[in-house]
């Protein structure tokens, strides 16, 4: 099929549709994650000042983290990874009521199986409670209330699984700005929870569950009216059989370990944290929302976007455009990544106090989320490249290779976890995901590298000089800027604001005006 086929989506016209760049998608993605992780951070916030770091916040947060961690596998994780290089094969080779066939049949298999899944859990929660957070078992009050949040969170599974499937087809068409825009509908959900439903409720925390199942909701059915304009509004039918759900079934099963294994690693964190003092689990949770603000915002954005761009570069065979893509996604990574791991580790305390030091937040617990948030920083950029690096193996159908290297990743993070959590308790669990990672992206690095999937192009000796300046400056001006952490507790909200804005005006200013000096110009971050 090519584009001009009268019957393919959004067609009036014998002109190919243009392909917008990949600087200009990654854009539209970050700028529209971009807001849903500062309402994100909003959410934390007020979270934060109605219930701090105790009993109810750390049961909550085990019990958004279950369906959450098993969203990104049935999700935008190991699903979205195996489906987009099936769709966009369909969509460059056959026709669009083949297409259709295929979306109709993913539809209602992936329903079938994540509702299967949602109804056991809910009538297991107490179980997977047990299962997650073992250390919640000495505490029944903790227990018992994390149980009855995750049978209520849970069917956010579901509809969220089903909104990656809605936003993996948009994504494929590259419609982006919709499917970054919908996790927005989360965060206001779950504020107005926090700030409405809670006290009308016996638990307040427990409106904190029911605010998430309903965004769940939301979120699916409002990307139903643009997958109707591309005429690909699925009619869900259970079909084992299609040739394309097979395929997808069998990229899925590596996908599914392969994609998710920092999330398993930050899930097994949770665990051992339910072993230590009380405000642990909260502590690692506040820290790990803050490192996944910049990773959010390019790591996955620009994931997002290079996957179908690559499975069809590997579908129409040029090797060349396919190895220039994966370069300047890595190259991306480190001109925004690098700077936000360096400034998160130098500011992390003044960070956490400006954002959540209100209402039941102690002083003890921003410098102990501090800890912790310095440790993520260090993998940051780690984090980041996995989301790109991995792309290069999916959207050429190989999921195996990526599966080998998380399995090896996510033994490495258990004995890291082990070696680290008894001299530095929380932070230890977090610098052990961090170590992980960076192994995790060697040996993805290593096998794009052998089997020509990414080959450097000139000038990145150049290029690191350049960053390298660039991060040095920035990161001279804040240490002078910030202030002893004494400073930064004490004051009041209003003024830390204002000193914290005035911190990242300043660094952005000068990490840019670096480059720019150093002649850094965005027509070489251009890239079809």
């Amino acid at each position: 099929m090519t584009r001009s086929d009268p019957d393919t989506p959004d067609s009036g016209t014998d002109k190919t549709p243009k392909v917008p760049g990949l600087l200009r998608s990654s854009g539209v993605v970050s700028a529209m994650t971009m807001l849903s992780r500062i309402l994100g951070l909003v959410r934390d916030m007020v979270i934060a000042r109605y219930f701090g770091a105790g009993t109810g916040a750390d049961a909550f947060f085990v019990a958004f983290k279950i369906p959450n961690f098993l969203r990104r596998l049935f999700g935008e994780g190991g699903f979205f990874q195996a489906f987009v290089p099936v769709l966009s094969e369909y969509r460059e080779k056959d026709s669009l009521s083949e297409v259709r066939g295929l979306v109709n049949a993913v539809a209602g298999t992936l329903g079938v199986v994540l509702l299967g899944v949602t109804l056991i859990a809910m009538v297991g929660s107490p179980a997977l409670t047990a299962l997650f957070a073992p250390g919640f078992m000495d505490e029944p009050e903790k227990f018992a209330l994390a149980s009855d949040m995750l049978r209520i969170t849970f069917p956010y599974l579901l509809f969220i699984s089903l909104t990656a499937f809605a936003g993996a087809i948009l994504n494929s068409y590259d419609r982006f700005a919709v499917p970054a825009f919908t996790p927005v509908l989360l965060n206001l959900s779950m504020i107005g929870a926090a700030i409405f439903l809670s006290p009308l409720m016996q638990s307040p925390v427990m409106a904190l569950a029911w605010g998430v199942v309903i965004a769940g909701a939301l979120q699916l059915f409002f990307q139903l009216p643009f997958l109707m304009r591309l005429g690909l509004l699925p009619r869900p039918k259970v079909d084992y059989r299609h040739e394309g759900v097979r395929r997808i079934l069998r990229l899925m099963v590596p996908t599914l370990f392969a994609v998710s294994v920092s999330q398993i690693n930050l899930l097994l964190d949770t665990v051992l944290a339910s072993f230590l003092e009380t405000g642990s689990v909260s502590w690692l949770y506040y820290s790990d929302r803050l490192s996944e603000l910049p990773l959010g915002v390019f790591g996955v954005g620009i994931g997002i976007v290079i996957l179908p761009n690559l499975s069809r570069k590997h579908a129409a065979d040029d090797p060349r455009a396919f190895a220039a893509t994966m370069d300047w996604a890595v190259r991306m990574i480190f001109l925004v990544g690098l700077p936000a791991a360096v400034a998160l580790s130098i500011l992390a305390e003044p960070v956490i106090a400006t954002l959540f030091h209100y209402g039941a937040v102690t002083d003890r617990d921003v410098l102990m989320s501090a800890q912790s948030l310095r440790a993520y920083a260090a993998g940051l950029v780690a984090f980041m490249l996995i989301k790109v690096l991995a792309p290069g193996f999916f959207s050429r159908q190989d999921t195996k290779t990526p599966m080998k290297i998380a399995m090896i990743a996510m033994a490495s993070n258990m004995v890291f976890n082990l070696i680290l959590v008894f001299p530095l308790a929380h932070a230890g669990l977090a610098l052990a995901t961090a170590l992980s990672a960076w192994l995790n992206t060697a040996l993805l690095w290593r096998g794009l590298r052998r089997e020509g999937a990414w080959q450097a192009q000139p000038g990145w000796v150049r290029f690191a000089l350049q960053v390298t300046a660039a991060n040095g400056v920035m990161a001279g001006l804040i240490v002078w800027l910030a202030g002893p952490v004494s400073g930064w507790l004490e004051a009041t909200g209003i003024q830390k604001a204002q000193e914290m804005v005035v911190l990242v005006g300043v660094g952005v200013v000068a990490y840019f005006a670096v480059l720019l000096l150093t002649g850094v110009r965005v027509r070489h971050f251009r890239i079809q």
